[in-house]
């Protein structure tokens, strides 16, 4: 007797979640100067001119801001490289990459 194929496939249930999400805050000091945190979030962050000027100020007068949430290996990216960059200037500019809360 030929074998009967079944056209009936098991179904797995797959939990498929999105990825965490990271924040890169930038953090104030009293040596990087204005125009170059501006530039900064500009380049690296791919911010539009008025709204780098405003997160600038806003780092400078609460002493730190969030500038993007970006899955973790996005995040360390743009911070490393913002990070490279200040340094090759001479300023201690710190970015830090935080899970973001849910």
């Amino acid at each position: 007797m030929p074998q009967e194929q079944s056209n009936i496939r098991e179904r797995q249930r797959i939990d498929i979640q999105e990825p965490r999400r990271y924040k890169v805050i930038i953090h104030n000091d009293d040596f990087t100067t204005m125009e170059f945190v501006v530039m900064i979030l500009e380049q690296v962050f791919f911010l539009d001119a008025a709204m780098a000027e405003a997160l600038m100020l806003q780092v400078h007068h609460s002493n730190k801001a969030v500038v993007g949430i970006y899955t973790y290996d996005i995040a360390l990216s743009k911070a490393r490289k913002a990070t490279k960059m200040a340094r090759d200037k001479g300023y201690p500019l710190r970015l830090t990459v935080e899970p973001e809360e849910n």
